[in-house]
C-alpha cells in the first residue's frame, strides 16, 4: 500500500555528465519532462567518498563523538551536493514540501553516498524519508511480488553461526517486542540449525525477514556474496534461483556486517557495492525493500534502531519514514557527531506502508425533530405533575429517610481519607436500615476492591445488579455492571469482563443514559488497551469523550471527561507517543484539580512517570511514582501499592540499580500475598526472575518465573510463552528457538 505523494530524482550518467529530474511520481507519466546536467569530475568524486569512509571509520574508533570530525563529514556531504546536483534540482529539494524523496541511479553510480550529500543545513537522509532505486543494464525477468493480505507474518533469523552472541540477543529483543502485538503481526524465530535448505524452503512464507549474522562478500566472485549459516552461505545466486519461481518477502533487513573475520568493525572503501551486491539479488528476486547494514555497530545502537524501526513500520508509517525516524532515534540518544544513523542502507520505494491502519470514523450527528406540544388543561397538567413527582421520588431518591443520607455522605469522606473498615461497617447499617439504598452496594464494593478482596467486591456488585432489577432501576443497573465488568478485568477474565461492558452499553442506549454509555465505552477501551488493539481503544474513547464534552457542565460527565484524557494518554504512550500521551495527562489532572479530587491522582502521576521513564528521565519517573505511591497508601488502595513498588522496581532496574529493585519487588511481593491480585503477583514474579537472571542467580530466577508462569497459564498465554522462553535461556541460551 503506498502513501501519499513522492519526489522522484532521477540521476542518469553519460560519461563526465550527469542529467537529472526532479519530479512529483504523479507527473511520471508526462509526456515532457524538464532534465538538467551538469559536468561531473568523477575522480573528484571517488576522493570525496574516501574521504567520507574515512571520516566514518575515524568516529568508529573513537569512544565518544568528535564534533571535528562532524564537521568534517559535513564539507565533504556539501561538496558531494556542490558537484553532484544542478541547481534547479538543488533548489527544489531545499523548498520541496514532500518528505518521500525516491533517488532513481544509474548502477554505476551505486559507489555515491547519496544519503550523506549535505545542503549547508541537513544531510539527505535526515531531511526526506530516502530510499535508493537503481537502473540496471543486466536483463533481468520480471519479478513475482508478494500480495499483502491477512496478518504480515514475520521470520527472525539470529545468530546462525553461533558465534555472535549479540545477534542472538537483537533477534530474541525483537521477537519479546513485538510478540504480544499478535492481531498486527505474526513473528517466528529461529536461532539453531539454520541451513541452506531451511532458509530456502520457508523464506517465501513470510512478508518480514530480519537476519541478525554474518555476511560475506566475495570480490572476485560476487555471486558467491551471502549471509553465512551453519552449513555454508546462503548466496545471491541462490536468491536470484528462488526469485524465479516463487514470491519472496516484501522486506528483508540484513542486519549485518559483510566480513565474519573483520574485528575492527570498519567501513570498507567498496562498502556501497558490497551492500548493493546482496540487496540487488532480493530487489531483482521479487523483494520490494531490503535495509542493509554497511558495517557493524554497537550492539545497545544496533538494538536502538531495530526497535525504533519495526516500532514505526508497525504503528502505519511508512518504510522510508520508520529508516528516518530510527536515525533520528539514534542522533537523540548518541548524538549527531556519531556514526550509528549513517550506517543503514534502503533500497526500494521510501513511500510503501507495510501496516494498514485503521480509519476512524466519527459518529453521525443526531438531528432531533422537536414535535409542538399540545395544550393541556390545567387538571391533567397538575395530575401528571403529582404522578412525575412521585415517581421521580421513587425512581431517583434512593431513600426518604433524611438520616440515610447524612450516613452516606459520611461514607464519601471516610472512603476519601481511605477509613476502608469504617466505611464498610457504615455502609452495612445502611443496608441494615433500606436494603434499597443502592448506593451503598456500589460504595461496598468499591471498598473491597481497593482492599484487594475482588470476591467479596463482585458479590456486592451483583447485589447492586440485583436490586436495582427490583427497583427498576436501569441506570444503575448499568452502573452495576461496568462495576462487574471492571472486577473480571482486573482479575484477568476478560470474555466476561467484555460481555457486561457490552450489557451496560446496551441498556444505558435503551435508556438514553448518556453518563453510563460514556462510561461503558470507556472501559470497553480499557480493555482493548489491555489487549493491545489500540486503535479500537482510541475510537471508543473518542466516542465517550464526545459525550462527556457535551455534557461537561454536569459534575459526574466532567469527572469522566478527565478519565477519559487519561486512558487516551495510555493509548498514545503505547503508541510511543509521548508527547501527546503527555497533553492528554496535564489535560486529565488540571479538570481533577479543578474538582480539587487529589486522590484521582495516583495513577496520573504513575503514568506520566512512565512517559519519563521511557525518555530516560529517572529523577523525574521515580519523585512521579513515589507521589502516587503516597496517594495509594493513604487511601490503603492495596492492589495498587502492589503495583506502584512493582513499577518502582522495574525503574530502579533500568537504572541497573538492581539492589533497590530487588527490594520494591519484594515490598510488592510481601503485600501481593496479603490479597487476592494474581495479575499483579504475576508482573512482580516475572520481574524478581529477570533481574536473579542479570545476576547469575538462577535457582532464584526459575523459582520466580516459574510462579510467574503458573498465574499465567490460564490468563495470559503470550506472557507464558514468553517466560517459557525465558526459562530455557536460564539452561541454554544459545539453542533457545521458537
Amino acid at each position: 500500500m503506498l502513501n501519499s505523494a513522492s519526489l522522484v530524482l532521477e540521476v542518469l550518467k553519460q560519461n563526465v555528465t550527469l542529467k537529472m529530474s526532479l519530479f512529483e511520481k504523479n507527473e511520471f507519466a508526462s509526456t515532457l519532462r524538464h532534465f538538467s546536467q551538469c559536468q561531473v569530475s568523477f575522480s573528484e568524486i571517488n576522493k570525496l567518498c574516501l574521504e567520507i569512509v574515512s571520516i566514518l571509520n575515524k568516529t568508529a574508533k573513537l569512544e565518544a563523538s568528535d564534533s571535528g570530525l562532524l564537521k568534517n563529514l559535513q564539507k565533504a556531504g556539501q561538496l558531494l551536493w556542490d558537484q553532484l546536483l544542478t541547481r534547479p534540482v538543488k533548489e527544489r529539494l531545499k523548498h520541496a514540501g514532500i518528505t518521500d524523496l525516491i533517488l532513481s541511479v544509474d548502477e554505476e553510480l551505486v559507489n555515491i553516498p547519496w544519503e550523506l550529500l549535505y545542503d549547508g543545513n541537513n544531510f539527505l537522509c535526515l531531511q526526506f524519508n530516502l530510499g535508493r532505486l537503481i537502473r540496471t543494464k543486466e536483463q533481468v525477468s520480471i519479478p513475482q511480488y508478494r500480495s499483502a493480505s491477512g496478518i504480515p507474518k514475520m521470520l527472525i533469523l539470529a545468530n546462525p553461526t553461533n558465534d555472535l552472541k549479540s545477534a542472538y540477543f537483537e533477534g530474541t529483543f525483537i521477537r519479546r517486542q513485538f510478540d504480544q502485538k499478535r492481531k498486527e503481526i505474526s513473528i517466528d524465530f529461529k536461532s539453531t540449525q539454520i541451513d541452506k535448505l531451511y532458509v530456502k524452503k520457508n523464506l517465501r512464507d513470510y512478508d518480514i525477514v530480519h537476519f541478525a549474522g554474518h555476511c560475506e562478500y566475495d570480490s572476485d566472485s560476487p555471486e558467491n556474496t551471502g549471509w553465512l549459516l551453519n552449513d555454508g552461505k546462503f548466496t545471491t545466486s541462490d536468491i536470484l534461483a528462488m526469485g524465479a519461481t516463487v514470491s519472496l518477502p516484501a522486506l528483508v533487513f540484513s542486519n549485518a556486517c559483510h566480513s565474519a573475520e573483520s574485528s575492527m568493525n570498519l567501513i570498507n572503501e567498496d562498502y556501497q557495492e558490497k551492500n548493493y551486491s546482496l540487496a540487488s539479488a532480493f530487489l531483482f528476486s521479487g523483494v520490494r525493500h531490503y535495509i542493509g547494514a554497511i558495517c557493524k555497530i554497537e550492539d545497545s545502537m544496533s538494538l536502538a534502531f531495530s526497535k525504533e524501526f519495526y516500532t514505526n513500520l508497525i504503528s502505519g508509517k511508512s518504510v522510508g519514514e520508520s529508516v528516518r525516524l530510527s536515525r533520528l532515534n539514534l542522533i537523540k540518544e548518541w548524538g549527531l557527531a556519531n556514526i550509528p544513523w549513517t550506517n543503514y542502507l534502503l533500497y526500494g520505494d521510501p513511500n510503501f506502508v507495510l501496516f494498514k491502519t485503521r480509519i476512524k470514523q466519527s459518529s453521525p450527528k443526531l438531528r432531533i425533530n422537536i414535535s409542538s406540544i399540545k395544550k393541556l388543561t390545567l387538571p391533567v397538567i397538575l395530575a401528571l405533575f403529582i404522578i412525575s413527582i412521585g415517581t421521580y421520588l421513587y425512581m431517583k431518591l434512593p431513600t426518604l429517610n433524611p438520616s440515610i443520607y447524612v450516613s452516606f455522605s459520611k461514607t464519601k469522606q471516610l472512603f476519601q481519607k481511605g477509613k476502608n473498615q469504617e466505611v464498610i461497617l457504615l455502609c452495612n447499617r445502611i443496608i441494615k436500615d433500606d436494603p434499597l439504598f443502592l448506593e451503598a452496594y456500589s460504595m461496598l464494593a468499591d471498598t473491597y476492591q481497593r482492599m484487594g478482596k475482588p470476591d467479596e467486591a463482585l458479590k456486592y456488585y451483583f447485589d447492586y445488579a440485583l436490586y436495582s432489577e427490583k427497583r427498576n432501576n436501569k441506570k444503575d443497573l448499568a452502573s452495576a455492571y461496568i462495576g462487574i465488568g471492571k472486577i473480571y478485568q482486573a482479575q484477568g477474565e476478560y470474555p466476561k469482563a467484555s460481555d457486561f461492558y457490552n450489557k451496560a452499553i446496551t441498556l444505558s442506549r435503551q435508556n438514553k443514559d448518556k453518563l453510563n454509555e460514556a462510561a461503558a465505552l470507556r472501559r470497553l477501551a480499557v480493555w482493548f488497551i489491555d489487549k493491545e488493539n489500540y486503535d479500537k481503544a482510541l475510537e471508543l474513547l473518542t466516542k465517550s469523550s464526545k459525550i462527556n464534552q457535551e455534557r461537561s457542565n454536569i459534575y459526574a460527565h466532567r469527572y469522566n471527561l478527565a478519565c477519559d484524557y487519561f486512558d487516551i494518554g495510555l493509548v498514545f504512550i503505547n503508541k510511543d507517543d509521548y508527547a501527546s500521551a503527555k497533553e492528554f495527562y496535564n489535560k486529565s489532572m488540571a479538570i481533577f484539580s479543578k474538582m480539587k479530587l487529589k486522590s484521582e491522582l495516583s495513577d496520573y502521576f504513575f503514568n506520566l512517570g512512565e512517559v519519563y521513564l521511557y525518555e530516560k528521565e529517572y529523577q523525574k519517573a521515580l519523585d512521579c511514582y513515589l507521589k502516587g505511591l503516597k496517594i495509594d497508601e493513604m487511601q490503603q488502595n492495596l492492589p495498587s501499592i502492589v503495583s506502584d513498588n512493582d513499577m518502582i522496581g522495574e525503574l530502579y532496574t533500568e537504572m541497573d540499580n538492581f539492589a533497590y529493585a530487588e527490594k520494591f519487588f519484594n515490598q510488592a511481593l510481601e503485600a501481593g500475598k496479603q490479597i487476592k491480585a494474581p495479575l499483579e503477583l504475576a508482573s512482580v514474579y516475572h520481574n524478581l526472575g529477570r533481574i536473579y537472571s542479570k545476576l547469575g542467580r538462577k535457582n532464584k530466577a526459575r523459582e520466580n518465573l516459574r510462579a510467574a508462569q503458573e498465574i499465567y497459564v490460564q490468563r495470559d498465554e503470550n506472557a507464558y510463552q514468553e517466560i517459557k522462553a525465558e526459562l530455557l535461556n536460564l539452561d541454554n541460551p544459545a539453542e533457545t528457538e521458537r
